[in-house]
């Protein structure tokens, strides 16, 4: 059996702090407390793991009808590595195309080195999409995105509330009648947003208007595309629209400048 820090502390009664400390060689332990922990873990049969100094950065591309027009995660990734370089950690980039024919290829590749640290970006990932890095033996960080059955660390977007404080402020503007914009690709950032679109509106014992929710694409074509038939049908707007990102947005407003 592996042996724990755990087992190392009770052994040495020195803390699960300290004794972590100074097997990491980290500032703080003084010489002797260090030799004595490090004798115990020996004595123990502890095995260090091997000391990680890469970070792999994967982008995984289900579409691109989410990452392909946006300009968000250019600047994640390039937050990534400017603070990676500064811990000292070499960056690597990957990409996974799941449209692309040596995706299977590529996937494994990702699976088998447990040499990185990796951050996935997540964002167009759907829970099929997670399945096979249950398999992942290395430590791994979801950006953007995450699963019921993960059981994985990620960092998330607060969606949900983000989403309701941005129709607060609309209500706050004086609207009542604000409808939505929805992504057609149904990512769980804005099934998130959907939520909290939905949430202010029912603090404030309103409802979405007739003919108020708008499902389009999500690329600067396809979501102008989409408003455009919509307007054809001479519906009666809302006086305001939340939707569900940036690249949407523009879009639409494309199209709603040209019906005037």
């Amino acid at each position: 059996m592996k042996v724990s820090i755990r087992q190392i502390s009770q052994a040495t009664g020195f803390s699960p702090a300290t004794v972590s400390n100074a097997l990491n060689r980290k500032r703080g332990v003084n010489q002797t407390t260090s030799e004595k922990i490090i004798r115990a873990a020996e004595k123990l049969g502890y095995q260090q793991d091997k000391e990680v100094t890469k970070i792999k950065f994967v982008t995984y591309r289900k579409n691109g009808l989410i990452i392909d027009n946006s300009q968000i995660f250019p600047a994640m990734i390039e937050g990534v590595e400017r603070q990676a370089k500064a811990l000292g950690y070499e960056t690597i980039f990957s990409h996974l195309n799941r449209e692309a024919s040596n995706f299977e290829y590529c996937l494994q590749e990702v699976l088998t080195d447990s040499s990185c640290v990796l951050i996935l970006l997540g964002t167009e990932m759907l829970h099929e999409d997670y399945l096979p890095f249950h398999k992942f033996k290395g430590h791994m960080i979801i950006l953007d995105g995450w699963d019921e059955d993960m059981s994985f660390d990620g960092i998330l977007i607060n969606n949900t509330d983000a989403a309701c404080n941005a129709v607060e402020y609309l209500i706050k503007k004086g609207h009542r009648e604000i409808g939505y914009l929805r992504g057609d690709y149904r990512i769980k950032g804005f099934q998130y947003r959907e939520y909290g679109y939905h949430r202010a509106l029912q603090r404030h014992g309103l409802s979405s208007p007739p003919d108020g929710i708008v499902t389009v694409g999500t690329q600067l074509e396809s979501s102008y595309e989409g408003m455009r038939r919509y307007l054809e049908k001479n519906p009666k707007l809302p006086t305001a629209f939340f939707a569900d990102n940036d690249v949407i947005a523009l879009g639409v407003m494309k199209a709603m400048q040209e019906k005037g």
